[in-house]
């Protein structure tokens, strides 16, 4: 009885903690992408003007003009570039849809050659492809998933993966511009705030990856200051031989 309570419990731990996280929600990827563009890009484009020697109100003004126009182009870059990748996979849905009611022997055959080729017994590949195909949208599913790799009730949405890179985008870009809205008139209190930031996004991103915080977080900074470096440089160059 031990023993049997024992592979009980056992199975009901395995059973409650053996769930994934969602990867193909389509938020993370515009989240971090999006977070991580706005810091890059708006500290990079106000260090390049402070290169140059502008005021703090061009600054500001670089600043917020960077974050709406980054914000609106990223949100509708996703928008776009989803939308078109979920119609291309709808429209392949279709094809498949149209073969399984034009060819439905075809497509069961279809079926259990594949499990046949992933080891399963010929007799119980043929049952089990009859079996699933008896319902013509999981099979539909099984297809799907088998010739094309994706789950047709879990696509990524288009206003979703819009929505996270806009909020993201902006969240990023206004960091290196909050410290001149607190009243800063120096450039490192933004560039501080933005690589802070940056190290954060990276830590924080590390908790859905593989990474240790550390890693990504100093890969972000790494990228992001060398970033900033490159473009105040040239503003310095090309304000001083404009100037």
């Amino acid at each position: 009885m031990a023993v049997i309570e024992t592979e009980a419990s056992l199975h009901a731990a395995h059973r409650d903690n053996h769930t994934h996280r969602d990867v193909n929600g389509g938020w993370l990827r515009p989240a971090v992408f999006g977070a991580m563009d706005g810091l890059v890009s708006n500290l990079a484009l106000m260090t390049g003007v402070a290169g140059g020697d502008i005021g703090r109100q061009g600054l500001v003004l670089t600043g917020l003009a960077g974050l709406a126009a980054g914000a609106f182009s990223m949100a509708a870059g996703e928008y776009t570039s989803v939308a078109s990748q979920r119609e291309l996979v709808e429209a392949e849905l279709d094809v498949e849809r149209r073969e399984l009611r034009r060819y439905p022997k075809d497509e069961e055959a279809e079926l259990a050659a594949l499990y046949e080729t992933r080891g399963v017994d010929p007799d119980l590949a043929r049952q089990v492809a009859r079996q699933l195909s008896r319902d013509p949208e999981q099979a539909l599913e099984i297809h799907a998933r088998e010739e094309l790799g994706i789950d047709p009730s879990d696509l990524p949405s288009p206003l979703v993966a819009a929505v996270s890179s806009f909020g993201a985008f902006a969240l990023g870009a206004l960091l290196p511009v909050l410290p001149y809205l607190l009243g800063a008139s120096a450039l490192w209190p933004a560039v501080l705030l933005a690589l802070l930031g940056l190290f954060g996004c990276g830590a924080v991103v590390a908790r859905v990856t593989a990474r240790t915080w550390w890693f990504s977080g100093l890969r972000q900074l790494a990228l992001g200051g060398a970033a900033a470096g490159v473009t105040y440089a040239l503003g310095h160059l090309f304000g001083t031989a404009v100037g």
